[in-house]
């Protein structure tokens, strides 16, 4: 191990910790707040804009969120359309991905245009709509899942990874007898796996905050994922908080909004852990080839 001795290299060194350290404290304050907020009173909430440690500890937003029938129903619904989506979105996101860069792919180009191009011009709320009707997918699960399952973006980056895993090991796999599937399954996927699991994160976040498609699509309130319910859950607190004349008695509206974002992120704060060693390895590699 090399270390500084020098009096610049030990004050360099503490000028980067600090720094460091100051910029670590701006990013994690916003979010201590928004946690330390949903436990606050709507009193304190008044008085204070900005609350870090409040005084009297509560849970009302929580059971006022809890207090809701549905919300468990709506938190099942939000969990089967993250994984069932992710799953469906990385198995067509793979196939589409290893197909375009075979060589011997007749229009490999064109279709590589068009998926730019899908980046670029979108066909607009209207016609997706139309689509999603046209197909039956009105208030259906699947309405949430197939507009979306494949991204042009996570497409392209899986793309570039698999084009940087060296052709002799796709050749030895078809001199031992292995066809397109087998060298895809059996050996692109397994050498592939911090790009899998960097798209499957970035797809299941996109699944888990998506709650404009069920707008949308879902007319009945009994398949709401939980965005869109926690949604109508803060207009209905606003709305309890503009009919009340006591400014110091009004419904904890701010509270509901942190506790709304805490429920809503928790889940998925929770899977990032397991994939955040592949994450950065992934997005890199796969970003920086062309």
């Amino acid at each position: 191990m090399v270390t500084d001795k020098t009096f610049a290299g030990k004050m360099f060194d503490l000028f980067n910790i600090l720094l460091l350290s100051l910029i670590a404290i701006l990013m994690l304050l916003p979010f201590l707040h928004v946690v330390m907020g949903s436990f606050t009173t709507a009193e304190e909430m008044a008085r204070k804009p900005f609350v870090l440690f409040p005084t009297v500890f509560t849970f009302d937003s929580y059971r006022y969120i809890f207090s809701t029938n549905t919300l468990f129903k709506a938190m099942g619904v939000s969990i089967g359309v993250t994984v069932v989506g992710t799953l469906i979105s990385m198995i067509l996101t793979s196939m589409m991905a290893y197909g375009l860069t075979r060589r011997d792919l007749d229009g490999r180009k064109t279709m590589n245009l068009m998926i730019v191009f899908t980046m670029l011009f979108h066909g607009g709320l209207i016609p997706s709509f139309l689509i999603v009707k046209n197909l039956g997918l009105i208030d259906t699960y699947m309405s949430l899942i197939l507009p979306g399952a494949i991204s042009a973006f996570n497409l392209i980056i899986l793309r570039s990874f698999f084009q940087g895993l060296p052709d002799g090991v796709e050749e030895s796999a078809k001199i031992d007898g292995c066809g397109d599937f087998g060298i895809l399954f059996r050996i692109v996927l397994p050498l592939s796996m911090p790009a899998l699991a960097t798209i499957s994160l970035f797809y299941a976040v996109n699944y888990w905050n998506s709650y404009f498609g069920a707008i949308m699509f879902m007319n009945d309130a009994d398949k709401w994922p939980i965005q869109v319910l926690l949604r109508q859950i803060v207009i209905a607190a606003s709305g309890m908080a503009a009919d009340t004349s006591n400014e110091f008695v009004k419904p904890p509206e701010q509270t509901i909004k942190m506790a709304v974002i805490v429920v809503s992120t928790l889940p998925i704060l929770i899977v990032y852990p397991f994939l955040q060693k592949y994450f950065a390895k992934g997005a890199l590699v796969g970003s920086v080839k062309g």
